[in-house]
């Protein structure tokens, strides 16, 4: 009796548009905000490169909502036995796995198209990030922190995207910043899954290849990767190159004091169990911090 209440809770339910909206993962659109940082560190002022960068926007949107239905089709039995997966609108029965399926087909070659619409170099920046992705879901995220790797550099897909449909060469500065940001981020996320599992009690994730051992391991990369990101900076700042964008580079300093709190705040909170991208877009001292930063790029002007 307890198997067959067990699996009725996972039968079809009758699911509404609010359901099926929630299944695309409208949360983790804000990511795709990434593909406007080129533009925004190069002090591109073209409305054509801004509105190629909007359309890029709803690119990755539509891409990444794509892969994301396509990864809780393929990962439904271990989301159906993960405390808070289980209640996403695919594994809790709520979204129909055959419209879900096509409506991720959908978006996918929809999103590509518009990519090569924009250029040959966004539409092959954009197919490589669709490779990637399904990549990560069959195979890499089962592969101890290969996985991290590859995820921090699916963000570094969407910073080379934007350059793409700008046509900006991004500088070995900028790169070095943000793949070692991206990586902690990559970390952090996967020490708040697993910090989340020693609170329920439970050894290790399924489906994955960590152990809820780990979680000590993680955070010590986790805090070089991070800080290694903020040396990049500090370094930058120091160097002749700031000179060609900034009048007054000295005031990016300002910047670094909230960059150090906003890490190192993320890492512990990310020990407590909380996702850093979810967890920011309501988290006030977060916002406060990016106003902060933005306030010191601004005075550098």
């Amino acid at each position: 009796m307890r198997t067959l209440d067990s699996t009725a809770r996972f039968l079809p339910k009758p699911g509404g548009p609010v359901d099926y909206f929630r299944a695309l993962r409208p949360h983790q659109w804000v990511k795709n905000v990434l593909v406007c940082v080129p533009l925004a560190a190069a002090h591109e002022a073209s409305l054509t490169h801004w509105a190629a960068a909007g359309v890029l926007f709803a690119v990755f949107c539509a891409l990444a909502s794509g892969t994301y239905l396509i990864n809780d089709i393929l990962d439904l039995p271990h989301d159906r036995r993960h405390a808070s997966k289980r209640h996403r609108p695919i594994a809790a029965g709520k979204a129909p796995l055959l419209p879900m399926a096509v409506v991720a087909a959908a978006l996918m070659a929809g999103g590509l198209a518009a990519a090569f619409q924009l250029s040959d170099a966004a539409g092959q920046v954009s197919l490589l990030y669709l490779a990637g992705t399904f990549a990560y879901s069959l195979w890499i995220k089962r592969l101890i922190f290969v996985d991290v790797v590859v995820l921090a550099r699916l963000y570094t897909v969407r910073i080379l995207a934007g350059s793409a449909a700008a046509s900006i060469t991004p500088s070995p500065w900028f790169l070095s910043f943000f793949a070692f940001f991206f990586l902690f981020l990559a970390i952090a996320k996967r020490l708040a899954e697993l910090c989340t599992l020693r609170e329920a009690g439970r050894a290790e994730a399924d489906g994955r290849a960590y152990r809820v051992d780990d979680c000590p391991v993680m955070a010590a990369l986790g805090a070089t990767s991070g800080f290694s990101a903020l040396v990049v900076f500090s370094l930058y700042i120091s160097s002749s190159r700031v000179n060609e964008l900034y009048g007054r580079p000295e005031f990016l300093w300002l910047a670094l004091p909230p960059l150090i709190y906003w890490l190192g705040r993320t890492l512990l909170l990310a020990n407590r169990g909380k996702a850093p991208v979810v967890f920011a877009l309501c988290d006030r001292a977060a916002w406060l911090t990016g106003v902060v930063v933005a306030a010191g790029f601004v005075a550098a002007l």
